[in-house]
């Protein structure tokens, strides 16, 4: 028997936590070392010695989460698990001591790696930023957060977020509804993001006083964006006389941020992407920053991961 993790001054809710329901994150911490784990005279055990220093480290890394409060799901703590297991874990001290906003229902919110911190800190230190990454990685979650943080510290005093309307494989023109039924699912991660964030009363009062705006890219021509935190989203599908013309909007005391993921381009054959256009032409520009998240930053399914670890592999 090699005792693991000592459990003497970690409260009944706090255990039930660690644990999860039906000790699911026991098994998931099981399933990633290959081991059995057990309890035993107030300590977490396994017969296998050989992970018992990275298995502790784990242990303690969620029980830190759980104490600030971080919502943790069966699927964080088995990225968390594979992280210790490969040696990648972030130290919660190399993280945010507090969190850098909540959600509407006032639970913190955490940046889960130390790319997504650096990202979060690029937002505040740059008044444009690209962040390049695959599917997964909180690019426009990380995003939405941010610019709703500012508009409650009355940081800024309007939020405009938008992304182009390109078909991937599919014709608009032969979904239902009319032009806003049919724009509405290419916007709806958007909204996804938002109501995590404020709840769908306060979301629709925002939108309805011009506070938050979504919108199709098209819609962003002609306009002078000041005194707003603009996002542009699946920005690898803009031209790029569409990327010149965003760009050229920016206003006085605004933030533009940029979200694109460079293998996932349905623009049609040949006609080159406004992202990868505008990353080289503005390459050096110091006012610019330029985040890439690969996919050690994914947060959603574990599967995920696994699959963009082999579409990369392959290409």
């Amino acid at each position: 028997m090699t005792k693991i993790f000592d459990l003497h001054d970690v409260s009944l809710e706090e255990l039930r936590s660690l644990y999860g329901t039906h000790d699911a994150n026991l098994h998931s911490v099981e399933k990633v070392f290959n081991i059995s784990l057990y309890e035993e005279d107030g300590w977490i055990c396994t017969d296998d010695p050989v992970i018992a220093e990275s298995a502790e480290k784990l242990f303690s890394l969620i029980l830190k989460k759980i104490r600030d409060e971080e919502p943790l799901s069966v699927f964080d703590i088995y990225r968390l698990a594979e992280e210790s297991k490969d040696h990648t874990a972030e130290d919660p001290s190399d993280l945010y001591s507090v969190p850098f906003g909540r959600s509407y229902d006032h639970r913190p919110i955490y940046p889960k790696t130390k790319n997504q911190k650096t990202l979060l800190e690029t937002f505040e230190s740059k008044d444009m930023t690209f962040v390049i990454g695959p599917a997964g990685t909180g690019k426009t979650y990380l995003s939405v957060v941010y610019a709703v943080n500012c508009l409650r510290l009355n940081k800024t005093k309007k939020i405009i977020i938008t992304r182009p309307v390109v078909e991937a494989g599919e014709n608009l023109g032969f979904l239902p509804g009319d032009l806003e039924e049919k724009i509405d699912p290419y916007l709806r991660p958007i909204f996804d993001a938002l109501d995590q964030l404020v709840s769908p009363v306060q979301r629709q009062h925002l939108m309805e006083k011009g506070i938050v705006e979504i919108a199709p890219l098209a819609y962003m021509r002609g306009r002078t964006l000041d005194d707003a935190i603009v996002i542009l989203d699946e920005a690898q599908n803009t031209t790029t006389m569409q990327m010149k013309m965003f760009l050229t909007r920016m206003g006085f005391h605004s933030k533009m941020i940029i979200n694109g993921d460079t293998t996932q381009i349905d623009l049609p054959y040949g006609k080159k992407s406004g992202l990868i256009d505008a990353l080289e032409r503005l390459d050096g520009v110091e006012e610019i920053g330029n985040v890439e998240l690969t996919s050690r930053d994914v947060v959603r399914h574990p599967l995920v991961r696994k699959i963009l670890a082999c579409y990369d592999k392959k290409d």
